[in-house]
């Protein structure tokens, strides 16, 4: 997959290890600049161990969140399959990590802030290429719920929990949940997640969606939850159309053509309810995977990354 060939590899059928899939994955991204960002990561080695490269292992965070796989379950991976090992850049000569090298990796981009730096790189490579379409932003949120059990209901809906810093209760359809809330802004037409934000699940959605837009799209599209006047203010100051759906209050009711307009809308911004279900069943995000908030943003960003090099690949086949 571009990295030259090990004796030992050069010895090999040509179609041991194939997968058409990761070679789509892989063959299209320009791997330079994410790799000098993979190399500010100072993860040290256990002792007596050489440590591995940072961009392998970066690679190796992306397999792991397109298979679902768990720390365990990817390290037997990379000493399994030699397609995984092709895609991250391990040779058949070297070893390759075990579970808790992957786990102090992670740990070590999540703090220098390299999984949303890479996954940034990746979104103006696919830019570049045309495949962002621009047509529109579609926003939209999603719970996650906390990887432990709530705080007791007679602590009260601000109570917290020691092993979950930064999750928070909300309701939703008369239910109470407590974790994170995931808040996503994506291409309209080819599905790429260009912008993310995670937080508490406490925090409203439209209080971050200024940082969702991304200032390019044609349109932004979004529920009632994100209408508001100085957002559409702020829209027209930007030149994007606002498809915002409206909502009505005790002031002003909503007109017929604000329900047609609505549905319109509804119509169009109802594409990205497939990518919450993919990340959720498909990338085993429906429940926080890591205690805290900063490690599930960090897991959501690597899932989008994966999902994005996937679309990039069916887009544009290697």
């Amino acid at each position: 997959m571009g990295e030259q060939m090990s004796l030992a590899e050069a010895l090999l059928h040509p179609k041991l290890g194939a997968n058409a899939k990761l070679e789509g994955m892989h063959g299209q991204v320009d791997w330079a600049p994410i790799g000098c960002l993979a190399a500010k990561v100072r993860e040290p080695a256990a002792t007596g161990r050489k440590p591995y490269l940072p961009l392998p292992m970066l690679k190796a965070l992306y397999l792991q969140a397109a298979y679902n796989l768990g720390d365990k379950e990817m390290e037997e991976a990379l000493a399994d399959r030699l397609s995984f090992r092709r895609f991250c850049g391990f040779s058949l000569e070297e070893g390759t990590p075990d579970e808790t090298t992957i786990w102090r990796f992670r740990e070590a981009a999540m703090t220098v802030g390299i999984v949303e730096a890479a996954f940034a790189e990746i979104d103006r490579q696919l830019e570049m290429k045309g495949l962002v379409l621009k047509k529109g932003t579609m926003l939209d949120a999603t719970l996650v719920t906390a990887k432990h059990a709530p705080p007791a209901r007679a602590a009260g809906m601000g109570a917290t929990h020691p092993k979950e810093p930064g999750a928070g209760w909300t309701k939703k359809g008369g239910k109470a949940y407590f974790g994170y809330k995931a808040h996503v802004g994506v291409d309209q037409g080819s599905g790429l997640v260009r912008s993310i934000d995670f937080t508490s699940a406490k925090i409203n959605d439209s209080e971050v969606a200024d940082g969702l837009i991304c200032g390019d799209e044609a349109a932004v599209y979004a529920d009632k939850a994100y209408d508001s006047h100085a957002r559409s203010a702020r829209l027209e100051a930007m030149g994007i159309e606002n498809a915002i759906m409206r909502r009505g209050h005790r002031w002003h009711s909503l007109k017929p053509t604000d329900h047609q307009r609505n549905a319109r809308i509804a119509r169009i911004r109802g594409a990205i309810e497939p990518l919450f279900a993919l990340i959720k069943n498909v990338h085993g995000l429906k429940r926080a995977r890591y205690r805290g908030l900063a490690r599930n943003a960090c897991a959501f960003h690597i899932a989008a990354i994966a999902i994005n090099l996937k679309r990039w690949a069916i887009a544009m086949p290697a």
